[in-house]
């Protein structure tokens, strides 16, 4: 299964399952509205969490009150999803091989998770798994780089990139319009991830699947970069707690009826 998926996801995922769950932010209420209102999630639907991680989304979908399942191909991240919410069933699985009958859910969510495979084969995967009528719910929690720092610190963990795929690069735009699917339909929200510096800024970099795959002397190299930034930077600089504005870009499609 490794062979499927991105060697970036593969290597810092793989390496970096506790720094991810100490590092990557909620999402903001008003996403919850949008699953029961958009996603039409409820008692009685069936969602499937595809690329689910260590499950960071997860509790937001157990919360409509919908049967929850989980496919994740990374081992690691997916024992933690499963230690984490014993009541999801979670499965080794890919976004071109879900282990799920045709026609089983009601809706698809991936969340911080569609760039890695944004793909034809994978949307024909989707639609296989999704009853006629079906949604398809794409979310991404994004640090909003309109904010001078944020630009920097973006710049910091760009840097490293590489060949791994990027939301906010747009690539995996290209697959939509796709046969059998509407057009997206796109809603933002806005929320602040608040805590100490070592987790809202070192821990959230660090939990990036290529930083997590770099060499220790490169992943130093990010630690210093990053305190350079809070030293130099006055809505940083001596504090305890911090904020960082985050927008949450959320997308729906339905597969025809």
């Amino acid at each position: 299964m490794s062979s499927n998926i991105h060697h970036a996801a593969a290597d810092g995922y793989a390496s970096g399952a506790d720094t991810y769950v100490k590092g990557r932010p909620d999402y903001p209420p008003a996403v919850s509205d949008w699953l029961r209102d958009t996603l039409g999630l409820g008692p009685g639907k069936t969602v499937l969490d595809l690329g689910a991680g260590t499950g960071k989304f997860t509790p937001r979908l157990v919360d409509t009150g919908a049967t929850v399942i989980a496919v994740e191909p990374v081992p690691a991240m997916l024992a933690k999803l499963s230690a984490a919410l014993p009541q999801v069933r979670a499965l080794a699985g890919t976004a071109t091989a879900i282990p799920l009958p045709d026609a089983s859910v009601d809706a698809v969510v991936c969340a911080q998770a569609f760039h890695w495979f944004a793909t034809p084969e994978a949307l024909d995967e989707i639609l296989r798994v999704l009853k006629p009528g079906g949604k398809l719910g794409l979310v991404w929690n994004l640090r909003d780089a309109s904010v001078p720092w944020v630009a920097r610190l973006d710049a910091i963990v760009n840097e490293a990139e590489g060949d791994t795929p990027r939301y906010y690069t747009g690539a995996w735009r290209r697959v939509f319009p796709h046969a059998g699917l509407t057009p997206l339909q796109e809603t933002q929200f806005s929320q602040e991830h608040t805590g100490t510096p070592e987790d809202v800024l070192f821990n959230r970099v660090r939990s990036t699947s290529f930083i997590a795959a770099l060499p220790p002397q490169a992943r130093q190299g990010i630690d210093d970069a990053i305190r350079a930034l809070i030293a130099s930077e006055p809505a940083l600089r001596g504090r305890e707690r911090i904020g960082v504005p985050y927008r949450t870009a959320a997308f729906v499609a339905q597969k025809a009826a």
